[in-house]
C-alpha cells in the first residue's frame, strides 16, 4: 500500500470478529456488529504543537487497537476496507496479542 496518513492520523484495518458464540451458535453477517479492534497499518509523523515542533505519536504500525464505535472516516484502499481516524480516536492498545494474517 502506498499511502502516508498526514498529521496524528492513523490508518486501521478492522480485525473481524469471530462468527460463533462460545455455545457454538453461528452468526450471520447480517447481525453482527462491526468490530471495534483492528491493527495499525500505517501511522503520520505527528501533530505539531504551539512551538511548531512535531510531537510523535504513541502508536506504530502493527499495534492492535481498540476504538470507538463509530471513529474513523472509513476508505477502500486497493480493494482493502481500512479506517482513517486521529490517535485521539483511539482508546487504547491491546498488549501481548498477537495480529493474526
Amino acid at each position: 500500500m502506498n499511502f502516508r496518513p498526514l498529521h496524528d492520523r492513523v490508518v486501521v484495518r478492522r480485525i473481524e470478529s469471530d462468527t460463533k458464540t462460545k455455545g457454538g451458535i453461528i452468526i450471520p453477517d447480517t447481525a453482527k456488529e462491526k468490530p471495534q479492534e483492528g491493527e495499525v497499518i500505517a501511522v503520520g509523523p505527528g501533530a505539531r504543537d504551539e512551538n511548531g515542533s512535531v510531537q510523535p505519536l504513541d502508536v506504530k504500525a502493527g499495534d492492535r487497537v481498540l476504538f470507538g464505535k463509530w471513529s474513523g472516516t472509513e476508505v477502500k484502499l486497493d480493494g482493502e476496507d481500512l479506517l482513517i481516524m486521529k490517535e485521539s480516536d483511539i482508546m487504547g492498545v491491546v498488549e501481548g496479542v498477537a495480529v493474526s494474517a
